[in-house]
């Protein structure tokens, strides 16, 4: 048995849509996870037709996902930070205080593409922060860094439910443990931003935790808490989440760039955070925090 759900903004999911969709699919009764929101139906087999139906849908500014109906509450949260649980990317925020923002964002860009090699991308864009005062990082998690809608109500709801939940990030860990701690992360694993005499220095520590430390992660606290991969729900959005993606039984590419959404059978383009409690079958009334 598969589920087909459906997920908008709020009050922008039609239920004539999911009417239309359950009939011509042959699926059960429509069971709505929050009305004009989220919405879901069991059905036996996986459509033929379902990525042309998914583009057909996203111009309706509705996601939709059909995955296997058995085992979607997932007992392990793996998530990426910059533009996933965050809104901006933290090294193009301190690069904008260090005044060589468009230099960094483009190699940013590039590199959660995939154009770049990301551990060399990340050495240099460092190395363009030298002599940045340490206190800029605290300015920017004050007056620049922005939650991603919907994060405190996944972690809550997850872990009133057992799961636990770790944030893993290329990003660094003067962030990373603050986010980490904000929204409620049982652990936050980042790179570390060498500092000498109250200033960056351009270099972060090696090995940097990029995409093969992202699911040595994965790999590491699933073996921990004794389950399997297919236990985890992982989520992110550049080129090195993709390994995590991939190896989860659950990977989300969220708001991702296009190179990681073509390679993820999860796509949420249009929905928050809380999309990823939908897609485990939470009603909005389930939600916790």
């Amino acid at each position: 048995m598969y589920t087909a759900t459906f997920i908008a903004k709020p009050g922008a999911l039609d239920s004539a849509l999911v009417e239309s969709l359950r009939t011509a699919w042959g699926g059960s009764a429509a069971r709505w996870l929050a009305p004009g929101e989220a919405a879901e139906f069991s059905l036996e087999m996986r459509p033929d037709n379902l990525w042309s139906v998914w583009a057909d849908v996203q111009a309706l500014g509705v996601d939709l996902a059909v995955q296997e109906r058995a085992g979607r509450r997932k007992r392990l949260l793996i998530a990426d930070m910059d533009s996933t649980m965050i809104q901006q990317e933290c090294i193009d925020e301190l690069a904008d205080e260090a005044g060589v923002g468009a230099r960094v964002a483009d190699i940013t860009a590039r590199a959660m593409n995939g154009e770049l090699d990301f551990e060399a991308a990340l050495r240099a864009r460092v190395g363009l922060l030298a002599g940045l005062p340490e206190a800029a990082i605290d300015s920017v998690l004050e007056a620049r860094i922005t939650y991603m809608p919907g994060g405190r109500a996944l972690l809550a709801t997850m872990k009133a439910h057992g799961a636990h939940s770790v944030l893993v990030s290329g990003g660094f860990t003067a962030f990373a443990s603050r986010v980490a701690a904000v929204l409620g992360f049982d652990e936050a694993r980042a790179n570390v931003l060498e500092v000498s005499d109250g200033a960056l220095t351009g270099r972060v520590a090696e090995p940097i935790l990029g995409r093969a430390a992202k699911v040595a992660t994965l790999e590491e606290v699933a073996a921990r808490l004794g389950i399997g991969a297919s236990e985890v729900l992982a989520v992110g959005d550049g080129a090195n989440d993709l390994g995590m993606l991939g190896l989860a039984g659950m990977g989300v590419a969220l708001h991702a760039k296009p190179v990681v959404a073509a390679e993820c059978e999860i796509r949420v383009n249009h929905g928050d955070l809380t999309a990823l409690l939908y897609l485990q079958g939470y009603a909005k009334d389930e939600f916790a925090g």
